[in-house]
């Protein structure tokens, strides 16, 4: 019992230190031009995502394990939209470059971000840059979606964890034969492998882009 009680408290001030965070990160984000919204777990991001983009036809999805976590893909499946998701084992390279096209001029398009500044700065690193080209500029509407665990102090902060987590992991869960695989951190490498070729970061909200962000106080993708 004595165990349970440490536990719980534990998580207690863990989703206290979250939830300022997410105050802060918001404030910045509304600052910044972006519309910005936290909600407490994965469904209730996906009910508040399928209700803002109920008058939309086409949805293009970048890679994203978090969008995954939501299982929002199956939900506008099922509602018979038109899916632009280039993750499908069934794709030609021809089919899945069409794919990444289709998602820059989509009705809606969803990503996650590699880290969220509480300075209201979103950070995304690409290897292709199909996410960073949509999320700037396209699509009607942009939904970025990220767990509490992306959000960082600082751009620097925003940048380093970049490096020391998610290019690594990222790396590694597409079997990549990069150093940072071996080392578990940016070698800034050489690699023709190197997922790390594209690097966004948007300071304010593109003027021709309705950007919202929903932060999830939840640990979700790398």
């Amino acid at each position: 019992m004595r165990m349970k009680a440490i536990s719980e408290m534990r998580t207690d001030h863990h989703q206290w230190r979250w939830q300022r965070r997410a105050e802060r990160c918001l404030a910045a984000l509304t600052k910044n031009g972006f519309r910005a919204e936290a909600v407490a777990d994965v469904d209730a991001a996906r009910d508040l995502l399928l209700k803002r983009c109920e008058e939309c036809t086409s949805f293009g999805f970048g890679g994203s394990v978090t969008l995954r976590q939501l299982g929002l893909i199956e939900a506008l499946r099922e509602q018979g939209k038109i899916l632009y998701d280039h993750w499908r084992d069934d794709l030609s390279p021809e089919e899945e470059l069409q794919l990444r096209l289709d998602q820059g001029r989509c009705d809606c398009f969803f990503c996650s971000a590699n880290a969220i500044s509480t300075n209201g700065e979103i950070v995304n690193v690409d290897g292709i840059g199909n996410r960073t080209n949509a999320m700037t500029f396209g699509p009607r509407k942009v939904f970025i979606v990220a767990g509490m665990n992306k959000v960082a102090t600082s751009l620097e902060a925003a940048l380093q964890r970049v490096r020391e987590v998610a290019a690594p992991m990222r790396a590694r869960s597409l079997n990549r034969q990069t150093p940072c695989v071996t080392s578990g951190v940016c070698e800034d490498c050489q690699s023709p492998q190197r997922i790390c070729r594209v690097t966004a970061i948007l300071h304010r909200k593109p003027f021709l882009t309705d950007i919202t962000v929903v932060l999830i106080h939840q640990r979700l993708g790398f």
